[in-house]
């Protein structure tokens, strides 16, 4: 008997854990999906809401450099604004999501007319339970 209840509740633990797992996943392929809407049409406040302040892009010899820059947020969203960035209509496809607490790794594929990035994204869960973007590591 108390094998059947102790078996009973370990399987309601994990199936809640993979639930709640499984709405982490899709929230954040929602991020993902509106960061990307955002950027294809230089929508800037949308941009700011998905944003975590820290967010950053990290760049590893792309574009011809041999270094590695740092774009930080105020200028990744100035270059989106001036649509010196963005304006590409992207199809997207999720290679790979970690989660972890709250803190997620996702890779995705950004496809477009302009450009293809293989990217890989961290986002981290706020206070209020929403995802945000907090790093891009773009590799072409």
């Amino acid at each position: 008997m108390k094998h059947s209840i102790i078996i009973c509740f370990s399987t309601l633990l994990f199936t809640v854990g993979c639930q709640s797992q499984k709405e982490d996943v899709n929230a954040i392929k929602k991020t993902i999906t509106n960061f990307s809407k955002a950027g294809d049409t230089n929508n800037v406040k949308e941009l700011e809401t998905l944003l975590d302040a820290n967010y950053r892009i990290v760049m590893n010899q792309l574009f011809g450099s041999t270094e590695v820059s740092v774009v930080p947020r105020s200028v990744y969203l100035q270059k989106i604004g001036s649509k010196e960035w963005g304006g590409d209509k992207r199809e997207l496809t999720f290679d790979n999501i970690v989660v972890n607490g709250n803190t997620a790794c996702a890779k995705v594929i950004m496809k477009g007319q302009k450009s293809t990035f293989q990217s890989l994204l961290l986002l981290v869960k706020d206070n209020k339970g929403s995802w945000k973007l907090v790093s891009d590591v773009p590799e072409m």
